[in-house]
C-alpha cells in the first residue's frame, strides 16, 4: 500500500504487535487513499499494536513531544537517537508527526485523533533517503484488540495543517475544550522565591501584585502560591513551619486584594519522607518486578528538590482509599481554603508507566485511563469555577480537563541550556496549534527583573514580547514593585494589550528568524521579527534582525 502526498512518497510496509513486525498477528485496512488507516489484531492481549510506514523525499518530521517539557521540534531523517534522556531522544515522538518535503512546501500530517483511550508512540529510525516510522497505539494489555485510527492529510503551510490536526482533536474528544473567555494574567511566587517563602513573604507580594495592577490598570487576574507550602509531596494538609497558620489567611488576602487565589500541587508524588507513605504505603504504585513501591524519582545526592525525601513514588488512584483521600484534598483547598485557581504539576508521572513496568491496585486499565481518573476526580470534586493548569502534563491526554498547559520548559536566566530561553524558542513554535483549539497554551512566566540573571536589557524584553505575543497565559514571579519603571511599563503593555493567539507562517521553512503574527479575535494586529540565532539575520523581506533581537512593526 503506498500513496503519495506533497511530493512524498508514504508505503504502509505491514502491522506491528508488541512493536515487531507480525502480518499474521493483525490486519491493516487504509481507507479514502491513505486518508486513513486502522489495525486490528487478529487475537490475544496485546501491550501495543501499530504500523510500519516508509518515507522517501523527507527533509524533516516533527518530533511531537509528550508532555509539557520534553520538546517539540523538527528533526532531520536518519538523525541518531543520541545521548539524552529516551523521552527526550529526537527519534522518539507522540500522538502525530508532520513530515516535510524536501521539494516544495506543504506538509503531511499521520497521527491520532483519540487520545482519551490510550497513547500513540512514534518511533523514527531508517535513513535520511528513507525514513521509517512505527506508530504504536499502547493498548497496554487492556483487551482491546483494535488500535486508535490514523489520519493523514496533507496542507500547503506547516502550522495550519498541525493546527487542522488540533481541531480534530478537540472534535474527537469526548470531553470538550476547556478554552477559558479570555487570557489567563497573574503572579506566581515560584521563579522569585522558589520554596523559600513564608506567610510575610506571599503577603508582601499580594501587597506588591495589588499596587502594580492598580497603578497601570493592568489586568493581573491570579495570585498563585506555588510549591514550598508543604512538607512532602503527598502530605497536601500539612505544613511548612514557615506557614503556622496555613495557607487560608493568604487565600483570602489575596481574594479581598482582587485576586483569584491559587496554589500549586503535584497530586501523583508521594515522597518517601511523607506522612502518606508511612501511614499507606499500600496507596502507592508497585513495581511490578519486585512488589515494592515503584520510584519514578531519585535524589541521592546534595539537592533534595527542597524537601528531606530522597525517593519519589506514584500515588495509586486507582485505589479506593487514595481516590477518596484526594476528594478530600481538593476539597479542603478549593472550599474550605478558597483555592480557585490550581497549578497541577507533574502530571506525566500518571500516564507514563505501563503494566509491564508497574502494577496498579486496578489492573486492566491504560495508563491513559488512569491518568484521566486523577483529573477527572479533581474536575468534578472543585467544579466548574476552579481553573486548572496542567504542568509537566501529557498534552494531548488532557484536552477538556485543563483549562491552560504548559508547554515547554521551566523558564531560566540564561539564552541557552536546559532551563533558559532555548525551551521557550523552539516549544512555543511548533505547539502554537493547540492554543485556543486544545487549551490555552501557558508558555511559562516571563522574566522582568534586572538582575540575578544572565540576559541583556534587550534580551529580556524580547523574551517578554515573543512569550506574550502568543495570546497565552501571561504571569511573571517578580517583585512588581521593584521592577525598574521601564520593565514595569513593558509588563503592564503586554497586559493590556488584547492579543488572542499568533500565527508562525514560516514554521519548518529553517529560517533564522521568526515571523510572529499577532492576531486579535482572529484578525492580524502587529508582526514581530525575532533573531533567536547568535548571529544576524535576515527575514523573509531582507530585514536585517540583530541576534536575540526582536523588532515590532
Amino acid at each position: 500500500m503506498t500513496f503519495e502526498r506533497c511530493g512524498l512518497r508514504i508505503e504502509v510496509l505491514g502491522p506491528l504487535v508488541d512493536g515487531e513486525l507480525a502480518p499474521d498477528g493483525a490486519a491493516v485496512t487504509v481507507a479514502d487513499g491513505g486518508a486513513a488507516i486502522d489495525v486490528a489484531a487478529r487475537e490475544g492481549v496485546v501491550l501495543s499494536l501499530g504500523v510500519r510506514i516508509a518515507v522517501t523525499g523527507c527533509r524533516a518530521y516533527l518530533r511531537n513531544g509528550f508532555q509539557s517539557w520534553d520538546g517539540c521540534y523538527f528533526v532531520a531523517p536518519g538523525t541518531p537517537a543520541g545521548n539524552g534522556p529516551s523521552a527526550k531522544a529526537p527519534t522518539l515522538g507522540y500522538a502525530m508527526t508532520a513530515l516535510l518535503p524536501v521539494d516544495g512546501a506543504g506538509a503531511v500530517v499521520i497521527g491520532a485523533d483519540r487520545h482519551d483511550r490510550f497513547q500513540t508512540r512514534l518511533t523514527f529510525g531508517g535513513t535520511a533517503e528513507r525514513l521509517l516510522i512505527d506508530i504504536e497505539c499502547l493498548l497496554d494489555g487492556t483487551g482491546e484488540t483494535r488500535a486508535e485510527t490514523l489520519h493523514l492529510f496533507d496542507g500547503d503551510a506547516v502550522e495550519p495543517s498541525l493546527r487542522r490536526w488540533s481541531e480534530r482533536v478537540a472534535a474527537a474528544s469526548p470531553t470538550p475544550p476547556l478554552l477559558p473567555e479570555r487570557r489567563l494574567t497573574g503572579w506566581c511566587s515560584w521563579y522569585n522565591h522558589y520554596a523559600e517563602i513564608d506567610e510575610a513573604t506571599i503577603r508582601g507580594e499580594i501587597a506588591s501584585a495589588k499596587a502594580f495592577r492598580d497603578a497601570h490598570d493592568a489586568p493581573l487576574d491570579i495570585f498563585l502560591i506555588d510549591d514550598g507550602f508543604t512538607p512532602e509531596m503527598g502530605d497536601w494538609l500539612d505544613f511548612r513551619p514557615t506557614f503556622p497558620n496555613g495557607v487560608a489567611p493568604l487565600l483570602a488576602e489575596a481574594e479581598a486584594a482582587g485576586f483569584r487565589p491559587g496554589l500549586w500541587m503535584a497530586p501523583f508524588l508521594v515522597g518517601n519522607r511523607s506522612r502518606l507513605a508511612a501511614e499507606h504505603p499500600d496507596w502507592l504504585v508497585q513495581e511490578r518486578a519486585t512488589g515494592a513501591p515503584f520510584v519514578c524519582s531519585r535524589y541521592y545526592g546534595e539537592f533534595r528538590w527542597h524537601k528531606r525525601s530522597e525517593e519519589y513514588h506514584v500515588l495509586d488512584i486507582t485505589h479506593p482509599d487514595a481516590a477518596d483521600h484526594m476528594r478530600r484534598v481538593f476539597a479542603t483547598w478549593t472550599r474550605d481554603w478558597g483555592a480557585r485557581y490550581l497549578k497541577l504539576d507533574f502530571l506525566h508521572h500518571g500516564a507514563e508507566y505501563g503494566p509491564d513496568q508497574v502494577r496498579w491496585h486496578e489492573e486492566g486499565l491504560s495508563r491513559v485511563a488512569i491518568y484521566r481518573r486523577m483529573l477527572e476526580l479533581v474536575r468534578e470534586t472543585v467544579g466548574p469555577d476552579v481553573l486548572l493548569l496542567g504542568c509537566g502534563a501529557p498534552l494531548w491526554n488532557s484536552v477538556g480537563l485543563v483549562h491552560g498547559m504548559r508547554i515547554g520548559r521551566d523558564i531560566g536566566v540564561s539564552w541557552h541550556g536546559e532551563y533558559s530561553a532555548d525551551s521557550l524558542l523552539r516549544d512555543l513554535l511548533a505547539r502554537n496549534h493547540g492554543h485556543n483549539v486544545l487549551w490555552q497554551a501557558d508558555p511559562d512566566c516571563v522574566l522582568l527583573r534586572d538582575r540575578y540573571h544572565h540576559l541583556t536589557d534587550g534580551e529580556v524584553e524580547a523574551l517578554a514580547r515573543f512569550a506574550a505575543g502568543a495570546g497565552g497565559v501571561l504571569m511573571t514571579s517578580d517583585t512588581l514593585d521593584r521592577l525598574p519603571p521601564a520593565r514595569a511599563a513593558l509588563f503592564a503593555e503586554l497586559l493590556r494589550e488584547e492579543v488572542t493567539g499568533c500565527d508562525f507562517a514560516s514554521l519548518g521553512g529553517g529560517s533564522s528568524v521568526v515571523e510572529q503574527v499577532l492576531r486579535a479575535d482572529g484578525k492580524p494586529i502587529a508582526t514581530q521579527l525575532f533573531n533567536p540565532s547568535d548571529v544576524p539575520a535576515e527575514a523573509a523581506d531582507g530585514t536585517l534582525v540583530p541576534p536575540h533581537a526582536l523588532l515590532r512593526r
